[in-house]
C-alpha cells in the first residue's frame, strides 16, 4: 500500500513541490541571516504571512482578494506554458503573448470604447496569432521556439509601449484608468467583491481562470485532440507515421497557448487593478513566473492552481519585509530562490523513482537468494 502511494504521480509531484518550497524558504532565511541576522526570522515570516500582516480581519480579507486578483493572470500563464509543454514545446514566448493581450485589450477598451467581452475576444485572437508565428517558424523553418519566442517577447513589449502611447495619461507614463474612461470594459464582479470586504478588483477573472484550468485538463487528458497533441510531443515522426498532422498540431498548440496567455493579461488589466506604463523596459514577470508555476504544479492544470497561488502569495508577501533592515529587492530575492528551486520538481521525482526501483530490486534479489537457498537445502536433504 505504501509503495503504491509512493509511486503515485500525484503524490510524487506534491511531495517534490513541498521539498522545493521548504528548501527555498530555508535558503532565503540563510541569505537574510548573512545580510542582517536580527530581523531574519521576522522577515521570512512576513513573506509567508502576506495578507495576515494586517491585524484587522477586514483588511486581511481585502488584501487576500488582491492576492487572488494577481493569481488569476499567473495561473493563465502557467496553463499556457504547460499546454505547450505537453506537446513537447517550451513556450517561453508566453510573456510576449501576455504583452499582446495587454496591448489589444487596453487599446480596444480605451481607444475604441469596447466592452469587456469584445476586448477579451480580440485579445485572445491577437495572442493566438502571435503564438502562431512561433508555430509557423518551428514547423516550416525548424526555428527553435525558445529563440523565436524570446525575440518576439521584446517586439511585443516595445510595440505595446508604442501603441498604448495613444491612450496614455498626459501627466504620467501610465494608461488611462478604466473606471474613469471606460467602465464598460471592466470585468463584472457578479457579487464576488462582497466576499472580500467590497474589493471591486475581485471579478469573475478568478473563477474563470480556475474553469480554464479544468478545461485544459479535460482537453489534454479526455479528448482525441489532446491525445494527438501529446502524441506529437512525444514523437512527432511517429505521430506523422500514424497519420497525424504534426505541423498543424504544433501551430495549433502554440495558438491555444498564446490565446490563454493573452486572456491572462485581460484578467488583470480589465479589472483596473493596474495601468500599463508606456515606458516599460522589461517584459512583465508574470509570463516568466508562469514557467515556475507550471513546473511547481507538476505540469498538471489542477496542480497549477495551487502552485500559482503560492508563488503569488510569497511574491506579494515579500513587499511587507522591513525595508529599514533590508533593501527593497530582498523580497524579490527570496521569491526568486523559491521559484528557482521549482525547476527541481522533476529531478526530485526522478530521484524518488530511482530509490524505489533500487529498493524493489534489492528485495527481489534477497527473495531470490532465499528461494535458491531453500531449494539447495531441500536438495541436500
Amino acid at each position: 500500500m505504501i509503495k503504491k502511494i509512493l509511486k503515485n504521480d500525484a503524490f510524487q509531484s506534491l511531495f517534490a513541490s513541498l521539498i522545493c518550497i521548504v528548501l527555498g524558504i530555508a535558503i532565503g532565511y540563510i541569505v537574510l541571516l548573512f545580510i542582517n541576522p536580527e530581523g531574519a526570522g521576522e522577515a521570512i515570516l512576513e513573506v509567508l504571512k502576506n495578507f495576515m500582516h494586517y491585524s484587522k480581519t477586514n483588511l486581511q480579507i481585502k488584501n487576500f482578494g488582491n492576492t487572488l486578483v494577481k493569481t488569476a493572470p499567473l495561473l493563465m500563464c502557467s496553463l499556457s506554458i504547460l499546454f505547450a509543454y505537453k506537446v513537447g514545446l517550451f513556450n517561453i514566448g508566453a510573456a510576449g503573448q501576455y504583452c499582446v493581450g495587454i496591448c489589444v485589450s487596453l487599446y480596444c477598451a480605451l481607444a475604441l470604447g469596447m466592452g469587456w467581452v469584445p476586448c477579451m475576444i480580440f485579445a485572445a485572437i491577437a495572442g493566438a496569432l502571435y503564438g502562431a508565428i512561433v508555430g509557423l517558424l518551428k514547423s516550416y523553418c525548424n526555428v527553435n521556439e525558445v529563440i523565436s519566442g524570446i525575440m518576439l517577447n521584446w517586439i511585443a513589449l516595445y510595440s505595446t509601449n508604442m501603441i498604448l502611447m495613444n491612450v496614455k495619461d498626459s501627466t504620467s507614463p501610465y494608461t488611462y484608468h478604466l473606471n474613469i474612461d471606460s467602465q464598460n470594459a471592466i470585468l463584472p464582479t457578479l457579487g464576488l467583491h462582497n466576499l472580500f470586504e467590497g474589493n471591486e478588483r475581485v471579478t469573475i477573472a478568478i473563477p474563470l481562470s480556475i474553469l480554464f484550468a479544468i478545461l485544459v485538463s479535460v482537453v489534454l487528458d479526455k479528448t482525441k485532440f489532446g491525445y494527438e497533441l501529446k502524441a506529437t510531443g512525444f514523437n512527432k515522426n511517429a505521430a506523422k507515421y500514424c497519420g497525424m498532422a504534426e505541423k498543424r498540431n504544433i501551430i495549433v498548440s502554440l495558438m491555444i497557448s498564446g490565446a490563454i496567455a493573452a486572456l491572462g493579461a485581460c484578467f488583470l488589466y480589465l479589472t483596473d487593478y493596474e495601468q500599463w506604463s508606456c515606458t516599460s523596459a522589461a517584459v512583465p514577470a508574470t509570463g516568466f513566473n508562469g514557467i515556475a508555476a507550471a513546473f511547481l504544479g507538476g505540469l498538471n492544470p489542477i496542480g497549477a492552481i495551487f502552485s500559482s497561488y503560492f508563488i503569488q502569495h510569497i511574491t506579494v508577501g515579500g513587499s511587507y519585509v522591513d525595508k529599514t533592515m533590508y533593501c527593497a529587492q530582498i523580497s524579490d530575492l527570496i521569491s526568486a530562490i523559491i521559484i528557482y528551486l521549482c525547476g527541481f520538481v522533476f529531478f526530485i521525482k526522478y530521484a524518488m523513482n530511482q530509490l524505489i526501483d533500487k529498493s524493489e530490486e534489492k528485495k527481489a534479489l534477497k527473495a531470490k537468494a532465499i528461494a535458491e537457498a531453500n531449494t539447495q537445502e531441500g536438495g541436500d536433504k
